[in-house]
């Protein structure tokens, strides 16, 4: 398992290469990379991401730990970004690799549906007219109540 909460850019595809060396007896491997995306009709122009360095990783860490032994993961990927990032930027990526697909596609999916509402990171969107926090989202805490 490899949590990485980081500010550096990272490349999914050589991240994806690493992670499914080696993975014997593992029939599948899922991935998902998030990019920041632009603000409907434009105008983003970065995204800032905070988080409290030793807080994030341990929650994340440990959200991957239930992943791995609810779905009996073979291992586990997630990378975070934090700080500045245009839109376009990979912000995260995470990858599961399982001896069977269905697996692989739930456990990706929960790790997804808890970074996106419960792992500690803050947003901030800013444009040519200032910047405001991102604020939580409905259905991202309606996803959670699949698991």
């Amino acid at each position: 398992m490899r949590v990485a909460v980081q500010p550096e850019p990272f490349d999914p595809g050589a991240e994806l290469t690493a992670f499914s060396v080696g993975l014997s007896g593992m029939g599948a491997v899922v991935s998902f990379t998030g990019v920041v995306r632009d603000l409907p009709g434009g105008g983003l122009t970065a995204l800032e991401i905070e988080h409290y360095p030793g807080m994030t990783e341990r929650a994340i860490a440990d959200i991957a730990r239930q992943a791995q032994e609810r779905w009996s993961l073979g291992d586990v990927l997630v990378i975070h970004r934090h700080g500045r990032l245009a839109p376009g930027d990979a912000i995260m990526m995470v990858a599961t690799a399982a001896a069977h697909r269905r697996a692989a596609f739930e456990a990706a999916d929960f790790l997804m549906d808890y970074l996106k509402s419960r792992a500690p990171f803050w947003k901030k969107e800013i444009t040519g007219d200032g910047a405001e926090w991102v604020a939580a989202r409905d259905e991202d805490e309606t996803a959670l109540t699949r698991w």
